[in-house]
């Protein structure tokens, strides 16, 4: 499934007010303040972990704001296609500037990324862990795409809700082989050049699933406590991995490695629905967008045959 052009218009119908009563007054546009207020409201920055970066990293909070862009990674292409949308906001879910920086000369990627976002007055906000974590996140979406019931937190968040927290683990309507389970999540992820790598018995049925969007095996203990019979996360490491399959208890849990951009790009659509919902409800006049910039670092796999 290749990226899709996904735009969200948040307001009421034309005509309307808020409350749906006619007013013929168009609909307000949001400030940069306010569409932090509703992107806290549904991805609280106390769900982040202690690690990561989150919230704003450019932009003036009183500017208005009427195009906003979704996308994985703030890099240069994805800052210029905000730009060329002439969208006034970036959500990304990856940081910009996740460790301290010192200097954001534009002799740099990232200082170049700072310098293009503010000669443009385009704002970035960062939704990364705490867009994770919260209720309809990453892995939220992640596992209702493969369908599954019954899910719960891996890692239960220490100030969230009982349904808040890192990865997700759930059932399967139905058993399937692990090779039937690995082609539905290739068919439901975008297309990369890593494809998805696969560690098990291909006729091996799996009905328990745990999922974690991005890079996940640190969480490989808490698979384990959760008897899934397969993990499906990205990132996996070679060590990581081999000392997991090696300490498998019937050969479980086995384990789908994909790409981490892939992982979390099906969040976006989501995202960009949710927040618009928000705003629309306000009477707020938004178009939001989803980035079809292809953000994953590789281009070309070479596999043996």
């Amino acid at each position: 499934m290749e990226p899709v052009n996904t735009d969200v218009s948040a307001g009421p119908p034309e005509g309307t007010d808020a409350a749906g009563h006619g007013s013929g007054e168009t609909e307000r546009q949001p400030t940069l303040g306010m569409i932090l207020l509703a992107a806290e409201e549904l991805w609280p920055e106390s769900l982040a972990e202690d690690w990561d970066e989150v919230g704003l990293v450019a932009g003036r909070p009183a500017a208005g704001v009427g195009r906003i862009l979704f996308a994985v990674d703030p890099t240069l292409e994805v800052i210029e296609e905000a730009i060329e949308f002439g969208a006034e906001l970036l959500i990304t879910h990856h940081p910009l500037l996740l460790k301290g920086v010192t200097s954001v000369a534009a002799t740099t990627a990232k200082g170049r990324a700072v310098h293009r976002l503010i000669e443009t007055g385009t704002a970035l906000l960062t939704v990364h862990t705490n867009g994770d974590s919260a209720v309809g996140g990453v892995s939220d979406v992640l596992a209702d795409a493969l369908g599954l019931q019954n899910v719960a937190p891996l890692s239960p968040a220490s100030n969230g809700l009982p349904e808040e927290g890192i990865g997700r683990v759930g059932d399967l309507a139905e058993p399937l082989t692990l090779g039937e389970f690995a082609a539905r999540v290739f068919g439901i992820l975008p297309a990369v050049a890593g494809g998805v790598r696969v560690s098990g018995d291909r006729d091996g049925l799996v009905r328990r699933v745990a999922v974690c969007g991005g890079a996940g095996d640190s969480l490989l203990d808490a698979v384990r406590a959760s008897d899934a019979d397969v993990y499906l996360t990205a990132d996996l490491r070679h060590h990581p991995a081999s000392e997991a399959r090696e300490e498998a208890v019937n050969n479980r849990p086995y384990l789908i490695d994909v790409s981490h951009f892939a992982s979390e790009w099906l969040w976006l659509p989501a995202a960009a629905e949710a927040l618009g919902n928000v705003l629309g409800d306000q009477g707020h006049n938004v178009q939001i967008r989803v980035s079809t910039t292809n953000s994953d670092p590789w281009d070309f796999i070479l596999t043996p045959g």
